[in-house]
Order: C-alpha cells, then sequence, then structure tokens
C-alpha cells in the first residue's frame, strides 16, 4: 500500500505545481482586473449620476505609463542581477565539483555550472537588448522627455 501511496505522490505533486498552480495564479490576477475594473465602472456612474466632471486620465492603465527610460532601465537591472548570479552560480558549480571530480553522484550540486552558464547568458541577452534599444530609442527617449518637461 505505500508502494502506491508512495508513487502517487510522485504524480500529483508535479501536477499540482505545473498546472493546477499556475491555473490559480492567472485565475486571480484576472480577478484582480475585473475587480478593479468593476470599481472603476461603479465610481464612473456614481460621477456620472451626480452630474461630475469625468477624468479620463483615471481608467489608463497605470502599468503601460512608464517611459522608454524606465523600461530600458528595468531591462539594465535584469540584466546586472542575472549576470551576476550566473557568475556567481558558475564559480560556484565550477568549485564544488571540481573538489568532487565533477561527480553527479554527489547530488544537485553539480548542477550549478550549467544554471550559472544559463543565466549568464541571460544576463548578456539583456545587456544587448539595453544597448542595442539604447541606440536604437534615443530619439523616441528625448521626445518623451521634451513632453515631460512640457507638461509640467
Amino acid at each position: 500500500m505505500t508502494y502506491f501511496w508512495n508513487h502517487f505522490f510522485d504524480v500529483i505533486v508535479p501536477i499540482c505545481i505545473c498546472v493546477v498552480l499556475p491555473s490559480i495564479i492567472i485565475w486571480l490576477i484576472g480577478r484582480v482586473k475585473q475587480n478593479e475594473t468593476n470599481r472603476k465602472a461603479e465610481i464612473m456612474l456614481k460621477a456620472l449620476d451626480n452630474g461630475a466632471k469625468i477624468d479620463t486620465d483615471f481608467f489608463k492603465s497605470s502599468s503601460g505609463s512608464r517611459t522608454i527610460k524606465e523600461q530600458l532601465l528595468k531591462r539594465l537591472t535584469g540584466a546586472c542581477v542575472t549576470s551576476l548570479l550566473g557568475v556567481a552560480f558558475l564559480i560556484g558549480g565550477i568549485l564544488i565539483c571540481n573538489a568532487t571530480s565533477w561527480s553527479f553522484d554527489d547530488g544537485p550540486m553539480c548542477l550549478l555550472a550549467p544554471i550559472g552558464g544559463i543565466l549568464l547568458a541571460i544576463g548578456i541577452a539583456l545587456f544587448i537588448v539595453y544597448f542595442v534599444g539604447k541606440r536604437m530609442l534615443a530619439k523616441e527617449m528625448e521626445a518623451e522627455e521634451k513632453q515631460i518637461v512640457e507638461g509640467i
């Protein structure tokens, strides 16, 4: 009987983590957005009933209001973090696995080096995207800054 339960949990846990958990997260995000929209609609209806003037900026999404410069800086931050993590994992994996003569019998510690390589590759790719985007979008960033200065 314990054989059945051990294999049952070996199957159920990955299914719950890979299928059920992402589905619940997506459902929760959808509910939050729906509730936010409903609250804004109620406020809009009350304002219309009272005859108040309606501000259209109230209904704009706050997540889409990032400037190009902010988006590029977010990519630069991600590039720095993933590159540093990649270098740390790579060095740690090489040192640990070199000490154990690269045997995978010791457990998952020798997986640090490949994971570090992947993280370093992602960090380098983000650096490339940042510098190429900075060069390509220089004129748009200047125009955006002028709009912000004139709007204030």
